[in-house]
């Protein structure tokens, strides 16, 4: 091979892989990010179309439980609210057994649709007693829930317990529809 023919030679083999290059910056790399974005849309879409497919399919259960909400919820003012939740506390402790031993009320959040008027609550009695408690406190038409429990013992043999829980309840703002 004569020196002209190597330069020649070098020259298209610089100049394809100098093209090879350029079309990898321009057309290849881009066309593959623009695929992958694509692709991860499409999964995320899917996945938000099978969560409205199941909303969809739950849409009865759903209302029927927004409607319970909205009908059991604490009143909108705030002393009737306070009022109310602290004489069902009372009412489930006296139908249950258990006694209430200290209760502070405090009222969280400021969001425009509702708010939550938690109350700390402690209780004594036996495990009957405080189960009994609980499950008036669940089933209960009241819309409340117990955010967190810790149960103690004030004896050495456990027959007299301490219940320390927090349940909030439901205020919704006069304005939030369903």
């Amino acid at each position: 091979m004569n020196p002209t023919q190597r330069q020649r030679l070098l020259m298209i083999v610089t100049l394809a892989a100098v093209g090879l290059y350029i079309a990898d910056l321009v057309f290849i790399t881009p066309m593959g990010r623009a695929w992958s974005e694509r692709s991860a849309r499409v999964v995320t879409l899917q996945r938000q179309v099978s969560e409205g497919r199941a909303l969809i399919q739950r849409e009865g259960g759903l209302r029927d439980q927004w409607n319970h909400l909205r009908t059991n919820a604490l009143p909108h003012e705030p002393s009737q609210a306070e009022q109310r939740l602290l004489r069902a506390c009372d009412e489930w402790a006296k139908a249950s057994g258990a006694q209430i031993v200290d209760r502070m009320p405090q009222w969280k959040g400021d969001e425009a649709a509702y708010q939550l008027l938690r109350c700390r609550l402690e209780t004594s009695g036996s495990l009957a007693s405080l189960t009994q408690f609980i499950q008036r406190i669940e089933e209960g038409p009241l819309a409340v829930k117990v955010d967190s429990l810790q149960m103690m013992s004030r004896d050495p043999a456990g027959r007299q317990l301490t219940l320390s829980l927090q349940i909030n309840g439901l205020v919704l703002n006069p304005s939030s529809k369903p």
